[in-house]
């Protein structure tokens, strides 16, 4: 894969935010996502960060996984997966300039659902059988098109009610299967590839440094100063994916 040194330095600084979401400071993992959409083309660059993404999840499940809920999991995922195919089923028929928009109008969703859902903390009411079928279905297409599950998430395991290490495990557990589900997808769309798979394999250290260093971090830094300047960020750059697309 040839890159430019300013694409070279963006993805090395993804790959970061991808490790560092991955030990705790999950608002940062939808600046990873649109990092890649800007400096490749936006499908290939949702193939491209998959891998990386897994190899953040493996070592979040290997801290966290022995406190993964799993109730929460068999009644999330069957439906996520449903939404997985949903994704993979449109997204062969959509070209960059549409995946571009929707990947940005995706990423402003999922802000914006952001700070409805910190808005509203504390005040969650209870959900009935209709809530996980939404949420897994959602959650599996979004997470298909742009790898941007991550919001939608973090409302289920809100409205759960989990203690801190308890959330932490779920999701870290969730993503692994999500993801890994994901791969054969991926492959058959033309997204993953052996050229693409050694570019991951050149950022794969790259994931590690981040999630030692987000672990340090997520003790030391204020969490809701930190997730401010994520979404800022994330917004910034989901609008530029959207003016893109409409220029053309």
């Amino acid at each position: 894969m040839t890159l430019e040194p300013w694409q070279w330095a963006v993805a090395v600084g993804a790959a970061l935010i991808v490790g560092i979401s991955k030990s705790g400071i999950g608002g940062l993992g939808i600046l990873a996502v649109v990092l890649f959409a800007l400096m490749m083309p936006p499908k290939q660059a949702t193939g491209t960060v998959l891998p990386l993404l897994c190899f953040g999840d493996i070592v979040a499940s290997a801290i966290y996984g022995r406190h993964a809920k799993w109730v929460h999991l068999w009644r999330l995922f069957p439906w996520t997966a449903a939404g997985v195919v949903i994704g993979w089923l449109a997204f062969d028929r959509i070209n960059d300039r549409q995946a571009g928009a929707l990947i940005g109008g995706i990423v402003l969703g999922l802000v914006v659902m952001q700070l409805i859902r910190r808005r509203y903390a504390g005040h969650e009411a209870e959900h009935g059988a209709w809530f996980a079928p939404t949420i897994g279905v959602l959650a599996g297409f979004t997470t298909l098109v742009a790898n941007a599950a991550g919001p939608l998430m973090v409302v289920y395991l809100l409205a759960m009610r989990l203690p801190k290490l308890d959330w932490v495990g779920t999701s870290a557990v969730f993503f692994l299967l999500l993801n890994l589900f994901k791969v054969p997808f991926m492959i058959n769309l033309g997204l993953i590839h052996s050229t693409s798979f050694a570019f991951n394999l050149w950022l794969a250290p790259v994931v590690l440094a981040g999630a030692w260093f987000g672990r340090k971090l997520v003790l030391k830094i204020d969490q809701r100063a930190f997730e401010n300047l994520a979404l800022a960020l994330s917004l910034i750059a989901g609008l530029n994916l959207l003016y893109r697309s409409w220029r053309g």
